[in-house]
C-alpha cells in the first residue's frame, strides 16, 4: 500500500489552510511540510496497525499483520487451518464455527471474565471464539443432573399466613 498519495493530501490540505493565512502562514507551512511527512506516515501506520489487530479479533484464530517494505506497509493475512468437523451422534447439535453469526450480550462476575480473557490469551484465540468453542463443547458434553442421588427433589416450602 502506498502512503505517498495520503501524505500528498495532507500537505495540499495544509496549503490551501496557509492561502487563508496570507503569505507568512503559507511560508511556515512549506516549512512544516517536509518535516511533517515522517510523523504522518508514522500516524498512518498507528492507525493501520490498530485496524489490523481490531479485524484480527473478529477473524480469530486467523489473524492479519502490517509489515513494512520499505516505506510503504503491506498486510498479511493468515487463515487458520480447516480443522474437519467431527460427526455428530444421532440427536445431538452440530456447531460450526464459521457460519452465520448471531449476537448476544453476556453479563458475567469481573473475575471470570478475567479468566476467559487469559484462557483465550493462553490459547492464541480471541475471546470470541474461545468462548464459542466452549459453549460448543458444553452442548456436547451430558448435562449434569440437578436432582439428589437419592431419588426426585422434594418440593420446599411455606404455607400459611405470617404475623
Amino acid at each position: 500500500m502506498d502512503l505517498t498519495s495520503y501524505v500528498n493530501n495532507l500537505g495540499r490540505e495544509f496549503a490551501t489552510l496557509a492561502e487563508a493565512g496570507g503569505p507568512e502562514a503559507r511560508a511556515l507551512v512549506e516549512r512544516l511540510t517536509g518535516s511533517l511527512e515522517s510523523a504522518i506516515r508514522m500516524t498512518l501506520l498507528d492507525a493501520l496497525s490498530a485496524a489490523a489487530d481490531e479485524i484480527t479479533q473478529d477473524l480469530a484464530p486467523g489473524s492479519v499483520a502490517v509489515r513494512l517494505r520499505g516505506r510503504d506497509p503491506d498486510f498479511v493475512v493468515s487463515l487458520p487451518a480447516a480443522e474437519a468437523p467431527e460427526p455428530a451422534a444421532e440427536g445431538e447439535l452440530q456447531v460450526a464455527e464459521d457460519g452465520p453469526a448471531a449476537r448476544i450480550n453476556v453479563r458475567m462476575p469481573e473475575h471470570l471474565k478475567a479468566a476467559i480473557e487469559e484462557a483465550a490469551a493462553r490459547e492464541g484465540r480471541s475471546v470470541n471464539a474461545w468462548l464459542v468453542r466452549a459453549a460448543a463443547a458444553g452442548l456436547r458434553q451430558p448435562a449434569a443432573s440437578t436432582e439428589p442421588r437419592g431419588g426426585r427433589r422434594a418440593r420446599q416450602g411455606f404455607t400459611g399466613w405470617v404475623r
